[in-house]
C-alpha cells in the first residue's frame, strides 16, 4: 500500500547494482506509470511482515525502549532507528534531551528484554 492509500501488488523484484531493488507492480507497465509512483511511501501492514530470524528486529518495535548501561544506569530512550549504509543506528534521546547515535551492532547493543535495551557504550559516547 502507498501512503496515499493505493494498493500495489509486487510481481517481480531483482537486485539493481549495489543500490537496492528494481520492483515491478501489477498494472504498472510503462515508465510513465512508474513515474507517477515517484515519492510515494510504500508500507506493509504489520500483520503481513515476514518472520524475523534470530537477532533481527523491526525498527518500530525498538522505538520507546529504555536504553540502559550494563550496570542498569539510565542512558535514555530509543527515539528512532536510522538505516545507514553498512549498519543501522539507534538514536537515543538522553534525559538531557540530547540525541546520541549508537551503532546497532552486537558488540555494543544487546537484545531487547522487558522494554529495555542494554547498551555497552564505548567511552565518551554518552
Amino acid at each position: 500500500m502507498t501512503d496515499t492509500g493505493v494498493d500495489l501488488v509486487i510481481n517481480a523484484a531483482k537486485p539493481y547494482r549495489d543500490k537496492g531493488l528494481v520492483i515491478g507492480f501489477d498494472g504498472i507497465r510503462t515508465r510513465s506509470d512508474a513515474e507517477r509512483l515517484r515519492g510515494l511511501v510504500l508500507t506493509v501492514d504489520a500483520t503481513e511482515r515476514r518472520d524475523l530470524s534470530v537477532d533481527e528486529f523491526w525498527p518500530d518495535e525498538l522505538v520507546g525502549l529504555s536504553a540502559v548501561s550494563p550496570d542498569g544506569s539510565t542512558l535514555g530512550v530509543v527515539d528512532r532507528v536510522e538505516q545507514g549504509p553498512g549498519q543501522a543506528r539507534l538514536v537515543i534521546m538522553t534525559p538531557a534531551s540530547l540525541e546520541v547515535l549508537v551503532p546497532f551492532v552486537a558488540a555494543i547493543v544487546g537484545d531487547p528484554v522487558d522494554d529495555q535495551i542494554v547498551i555497552d557504550a564505548p567511552e565518551g559516547l554518552f
